[in-house]
């Protein structure tokens, strides 16, 4: 391995990855965190992209890689890890059957290309010179793929510490303190909040590989868990299990997350549980925040205040004229956490960025407003608005609303074709189980037109089991989107 090869780093949250990710960068090389759903065509691509020739990954997912490895696939090397490897004592909780699974035999055919992590340790071999320093590339995670083509944004060892040590900071947190991380650890929240942020501190790590929210109400009572990071899906459904009325939750002091608008009545609810719950805010590109709310002083459905040494500001997406306080515009933001750019995109690096008044910003694509005392709030994303009628609706307004209903358990607005409007109001809702058979669209349109402007409300709503979510969880309104279209 050369310095700054770039290696892909494949599986679970598990202390594994975690020592994976450092050997990696010990070793001057770049980590390619990439989703453990991904199939063999997707990493096919991504190992292309980066041009990384090893890969290491759980022994659950040799499947995907072997078509990879050999003479005719990007893949030279893959080290193979086996979890319950770490399972080194008995417990009364439950391991999930993906933890407990023994050491295999691989699969893979190709000769000499595969190592056990076992067989790796034994050798014992010694690190080289660290050479890597802070402005060098550190981790290279790839965009979700949502708005087109995945793309590999390229960090550095400083804006990849500055958010961590940031986010660690921010909350107040101690090397005493107990975390749990469920966010998966190949998004930058989970890396960053859940992994390195904790081993920064010194601080005792507890790991879900997967989101149960069951397993999470008892790992927070067991372990005496005092935070950590969730979109607010998860919360939805951690408010949800049975377990958590006869629990004692009392060691958390607070949740935070992002990803999409915390409803109003759920963080309510957490609230009279005594349990704050802190939004932030940022990107792929960004390594993790660049907004956040702070602990003393934080706001609902906020996206709170620029993160240490960020600088944003509200700008029209035409001109990129700084729009005054309450206007809506396209979120902008600089500061060190700031990617450089794409990995060998400079075409789509240069329509990233931006010169505001002889500032170099990264457009987010997402529209916000900021209100007098510099809190930033979304509004949408910049390509999602419906214009119904020449009416503009932001979905995320018309969903925030909707979750005041009992019956709405999750509710995902569209845009879906009027031949007299252009576009008109949708939405695809998931109803909560006792409330299946006692409500139809039209009772639950009627109570839309009673709770925002008539333009906004839906015109028609789809029941539907389930809506569909990306590997970190959020909701995939592009996909509905689609669909309808």
């Amino acid at each position: 391995m050369q310095a700054g090869d770039r290696v892909l780093l494949m599986m679970q949250n598990s202390p594994q990855y975690a020592i994976a990710y450092y050997g990696i960068l010990r070793a001057n090389a770049v980590v390619v965190p990439v989703n453990p759903m991904s199939v063999a065509r997707e990493l096919d691509a991504c190992a292309r992209d980066c041009g990384a020739h090893g890969i290491i990954l759980a022994q659950d997912l040799t499947a995907n890689v072997e078509p990879l490895l050999g003479e005719d696939g990007p893949l030279r090397h893959a080290l193979v890890a086996t979890y319950s490897d770490y399972v080194q004592s008995a417990t009364s909780l439950t391991v999930p059957d993906l933890i407990r699974a023994p050491r295999m035999a691989l699969p893979l055919s190709r000769a000499g290309t595969v190592t056990h992590w076992r067989d790796m340790l034994s050798h014992d071999t010694p690190p080289g010179p660290l050479t890597a320093g802070a402005d060098d590339l550190c981790v290279l995670p790839y965009t979700s793929g949502t708005t087109g083509v995945p793309k590999g944004c390229m960090h550095t060892h400083r804006g990849t510490m500055h958010t961590l040590t940031g986010i660690m900071r921010w909350h107040g947190l101690q090397s005493t303190d107990t975390l749990l991380a469920v966010a998966p650890w190949f998004h930058v929240t989970g890396m960053q909040s859940g992994m390195n942020g904790p081993l920064y501190l010194g601080a005792t790590q507890v790991i879900l590989p997967r989101w149960d929210r069951d397993a999470a109400v008892e790992l927070i009572e067991r372990y005496r868990i005092r935070t950590f990071s969730a979109i607010p899906t998860m919360v939805q459904d951690l408010l949800a299990s049975p377990k958590l009325a006869n629990s004692d939750l009392s060691s958390l002091i607070r949740l935070s997350g992002g990803g999409a608008p915390m409803p109003v009545a759920v963080a309510e609810r957490l609230q009279q549980m005594g349990i704050p719950y802190l939004e932030g805010y940022g990107l792929t590109e960004s390594v993790g925040a660049t907004h956040f709310n702070p602990p003393s002083h934080h706001k609902k459905q906020c996206l709170g205040i620029p993160f240490y040494d960020t600088d944003s500001c509200i700008v029209d997406p035409e001109s990129l004229r700084v729009l005054p306080t309450g206007e809506i515009g396209e979120i902008l933001v600089r500061g060190p956490q700031i990617m450089l750019g794409y990995w060998n995109r400079a075409d789509e690096t240069a329509v990233a960025f931006v010169e505001v008044e002889g500032k170099r910003y990264l457009r987010t694509g997402d529209l916000g407003r900021v209100d007098d005392e510099g809190y930033y709030f979304m509004v949408d994303r910049l390509k999602r608005m419906i214009n119904a009628a020449g009416y503009k609706v932001w979905p995320a307004e018309v969903e925030t609303l909707m979750y005041a209903h009992p019956a709405i358990q999750e509710a995902c607005v569209i845009a879906a074709p009027d031949a007299y409007r252009g576009e008109c109001v949708k939405a695809v809702v998931v109803l909560r189980d006792e409330w299946r058979g006692r409500i139809d669209e039209t009772q639950l349109i009627d109570w839309c037109r009673e709770q925002m402007a008539r333009y906004k409300a839906p015109r028609s709503v789809e029941f539907v089991p389930a809506l569909p979510r990306s590997p970190s969880g959020k909701i995939l309104w592009r996909e509905l989107q689609e669909r309808e279209l």
